[in-house]
C-alpha cells in the first residue's frame, strides 16, 4: 500500500473506534481520563502555565494561516492533482482528529458525574422552587455584604490574572470533600479570540491541544471568575458542559472569597430564574421580586453586552456548536449549558447551600 493511504486509511479507522468506544465507559473513565490523561495535561499545564500569553491561540493563527495558504497554493492545480490535494486533506485531518481525541476528547466517553456522585437527573417543579429560594437567599446576602446596599451592583476591585489565581481555593477546599475535583498548575490565559468569542457568544474555551483554560476577558468581571472555574473543570478532563457547570459553581461557592462566591451563586440564580420564567411565570414573577435590584443590576450588565455584540454570527455559531456536542456525547447539545441545574437541585437535597 502506498503510503499516502495511510493516514486516510487511519482516519476510518479512528472514525469506528470511536463508534465503539462509548459501550466502554468505566475503561474510559480508569485508563484514559485518570490515567494516561493526567500525565498528558499536567504535563501541558506545567510547560505553558507560566506563559504570558495564549500558546494555543497563536497555534491557531499559525494553522489558519498555512491551511489559507496551502488553498491558495492550490488553487490553480486542483483539478488536475484533485485525488492528491484530497488524500493531503484527509491525511492532515487525520493527525488532527488523532491528537484532538489522544490529548483530551477521548473525556467525551467517560463515566457520567451522576453516576460517580450518585446523584439523582431529575427534579420536581417544587424542587426547583426551593432550591431557587435557597439561592436568592445566599446571594442576597453576599450581594449586601459587599455592597452595603442591596440596589448597588457588585464591582471586582480584582484583575482578571488576580482571579485566576484566586480561583485555586475553590478548587482546593472542594478537593477535601471531592478527591476527584483536585486542581494543580494554573494554565489559564486570556484569549486572543476574544472578540471573534463574543461575537459566537462564548465566555472561553479549553484549548484540547495545549490543555490552556482561554477566558473571554471582554465580558461583565462579576462573572468573570465562574467562567474561569467552568473551562478549569474541562482542563481536569471533564468534556460534558453539564458537568463543567456544576464543578464550576462548587468551587466558586467553596472559594473563601465573597467575590468569587457571588459570582458562582449569581450565575446558578440567573439559570433557575430562567427555567422558571418559561416553565412557571407565576412563580417567577414572585421571586424575582424577592432578588435584590443590585443583582439584577449584575445581569442587566450582561444583557447589555449581549446585545452590544448581537449578530446573526451568534445564531449560526450556536447551530455548529449545537451538533457537534451532540457528536460527541452530549445529546441535549447546547441546552448541555442549563442542565448543570438538575445535578444542583438534586445535590444540594443533601448538602447544605
Amino acid at each position: 500500500m502506498k503510503s499516502k493511504y495511510l493516514l486516510p486509511l487511519f482516519l476510518i479507522i479512528q472514525i469506528i473506534l470511536l463508534q465503539l468506544i462509548p459501550f466502554f465507559p468505566e475503561s474510559v473513565e480508569r485508563y484514559y481520563s485518570n490515567g494516561l490523561y493526567l500525565s498528558i495535561s499536567q504535563f501541558s499545564r506545567t510547560a505553558l502555565g507560566n506563559m504570558p500569553f495564549s500558546v494555543g491561540d497563536c497555534l491557531y493563527i499559525l494553522l489558519i494561516f498555512f491551511v489559507l495558504k496551502w488553498f491558495w497554493d492550490k488553487r490553480k492545480s486542483w483539478k488536475q492533482n484533485w485525488k492528491d490535494n484530497s488524500l493531503q486533506l484527509l491525511s492532515a485531518f487525520s493527525v488532527f482528529y488523532f491528537l484532538f481525541h489522544i490529548l483530551w476528547a477521548l473525556n467525551y466517553y467517560r463515566q457520567p458525574l451522576f453516576e460517580k456522585m450518585e446523584i439523582k437527573r431529575e427534579y420536581t417543579d417544587a424542587d426547583l422552587l426551593g432550591f431557587t429560594k435557597k439561592l436568592i437567599t445566599k446571594t442576597n446576602q453576599i450581594q449586601i455584604q459587599l455592597t452595603k446596599s442591596d440596589s448597588l451592583k457588585v464591582v471586582f476591585p480584582y484583575s482578571q490574572e488576580q482571579v485566576f489565581t484566586m480561583n485555586l481555593n475553590g478548587y482546593n477546599n472542594l478537593s477535601r470533600q471531592h478527591q476527584n475535583f483536585r486542581f494543580q498548575n494554573l494554565s489559564n490565559k486570556k484569549s486572543l479570540f476574544s472578540v471573534p468569542l463574543t461575537y459566537m457568544g462564548f465566555g472561553g474555551y479549553l484549548n484540547p491541544f495545549t490543555n490552556e483554560a482561554n477566558v473571554n476577558y471582554l465580558g461583565p468581571m462579576y462573572s468573570f471568575p465562574m467562567t474561569t472555574n467552568h473551562e478549569m473543570a474541562h482542563q481536569m478532563g471533564f468534556a460534558n458542559e453539564t458537568e463543567c457547570n456544576f464543578i464550576g459553581f462548587l468551587a466558586s461557592v467553596k472559594n473563601d472569597n465573597l467575590y468569587v462566591k457571588y459570582s458562582g451563586y449569581s450565575y446558578a440564580l440567573r439559570y433557575c430564574l430562567g427555567i422558571l420564567e418559561y416553565n412557571n411565570p407565576e412563580s417567577f414573577d414572585q421571586l424575582l421580586k424577592t432578588v435584590h435590584p443590585g443583582i439584577l443590576k449584575n445581569y442587566q450588565e450582561s444583557i447589555n453586552f449581549r446585545k452590544k455584540y448581537k449578530t446573526p454570527i451568534e445564531t449560526g455559531f450556536y447551530l455548529f456548536y449545537d451538533q457537534f456536542l451532540k457528536l460527541n456525547q452530549q445529546k441535549d447539545g447546547i441546552e448541555s449549558y442549563s442542565k448543570f441545574v438538575n445535578l444542583m437541585v438534586n445535590y444540594y437535597k443533601d448538602n447544605q447551600l
